[in-house]
């Protein structure tokens, strides 16, 4: 959204606020701030978020508050935080992927900023990317269009394995549009795709578990919010190292790489097993 349309659309809320609202909050609008990450795991994004405001002349706890509402990575919390939200009278709703269904299903005249993974024509979010229409506006990196990119990189890098395996969090709303696509990606490089799932941190165990019995030459993790949560939650003993690298911290909970080889490496034939010239740096792939 435009510096100029965003302004306008804050002041123009503090404007249109009832008497009594304004003489409880002092004029000050309310932005909700909606996301299914960690508050303490994506505080960057706060930190970017209160810059941008402060460019263009708002200050959190001077001429503008935030409400947040996170869901730590459960998905179907969402909704009641998204009506939470809505009750509180906000002005706008900043919103991730999975937020942004919840915020459109809980009102139709507060404005939403979403930044969103994949197509927001084709979720449903807005008319088309020109003429949004609608309560909604934001941006789409389309991540979740560059999933076959990755699995042709990933056969490129590995061109012996007959099998890739993708890795998808069910509850998504592009859970399906992630793997339909990576599916017919597969088709058309003759190679066998299976679909793993995973949507706790529990169910890690068994989606590398389930690496070894498929006999898969690489894993695909497709774009979701709780898997790029999760280069550092829970890891006790996670360094930055790891927080840049997903499928090592993943299984890792804190865990030396030797152990996890140890856990993982013995059940791959030995022409898939990954040598690098470091011991040190070998990991579980």
């Amino acid at each position: 959204m435009r510096r100029r349309a965003f302004i306008s659309l804050l002041g123009g809320a503090a404007a249109a606020w009832p008497l009594a609202a304004r003489a409880q909050q002092a004029a000050i609008p309310v932005i909700g701030f909606l996301n299914s990450g960690w508050p303490d795991l994506d505080a960057y994004l706060v930190r970017a978020f209160r810059q941008g405001l402060s460019e263009i002349g708002y200050v959190e706890g001077q001429n503008v508050a935030i409400e947040y509402r996170w869901a730590n990575g459960k998905y179907d919390r969402m909704p009641t935080m998204a009506v939470e939200l809505v009750r509180h009278q906000v002005a706008v709703i900043v919103a991730d992927t999975p937020g942004v269904l919840a915020a459109k299903a809980a009102t139709t005249t507060i404005p939403i900023v979403f930044a969103v993974a994949g197509d927001p024509v084709t979720a449903g979010l807005v008319a088309s990317m020109n003429r949004p229409g609608g309560n909604l506006t934001g941006q789409a990196s389309l991540n979740v269009q560059m999933g076959p990119k990755r699995l042709e990189l990933l056969h490129e890098l590995v061109p012996a394995a007959g099998v890739i395996a993708l890795l998808v969090n069910p509850t998504n709303p592009n859970a399906e549009t992630i793997s339909s696509d990576a599916q017919a990606a597969a088709r058309t490089l003759g190679l066998q795709l299976q679909v793993l799932r995973a949507s706790t941190e529990r169910e890690f165990d068994t989606v590398f578990a389930s690496l070894a019995k498929l006999r898969a030459g690489g894993l695909v993790i497709s774009t979701d919010p709780f898997f790029t949560a999760q280069r550092t939650a829970r890891c006790p003993g996670a360094s930055q190292r790891d927080a840049r690298d997903l499928p090592i911290s993943c299984v890792r909970r804190g865990r030396r790489p030797d152990e996890l080889r140890r856990q993982y490496y013995g059940q791959l034939p030995s022409r898939w097993r990954l040598y690098r010239p470091d011991s040190q740096w070998r990991e579980a792939c």
